[in-house]
């Protein structure tokens, strides 16, 4: 499931999951890879695509500021 959360991020980043596994602490925001906008679209994706519901209101953004804590975080729905 790790793969699969990894590539809808880089999708909704606009990199390639390979650009994301060099570094898989790079902080999303900071480098101006993930929006508000962006994290609406993420939590519908890894609804549709997962089967993982995760509410706005349930996620901080220091909870899925890098690639690592979004694939805690989505895998403990999971």
């Amino acid at each position: 499931m790790d793969e699969k959360i990894l590539e809808i991020l880089a999708e909704k980043c606009g990199v390639e999951p390979e650009d994301l596994k060099e570094d898989m602490d790079i902080d999303l925001f900071e480098e101006g890879l993930l929006d508000s906008f962006a994290v609406l679209g993420l939590l519908v994706d890894f609804d549709e695509k997962l089967g993982v519901k995760l509410e706005i209101t349930e996620v901080d953004r220091a909870d899925i500021n890098t690639p690592n804590k979004v694939i805690e975080v989505v895998s403990k729905r999971g």
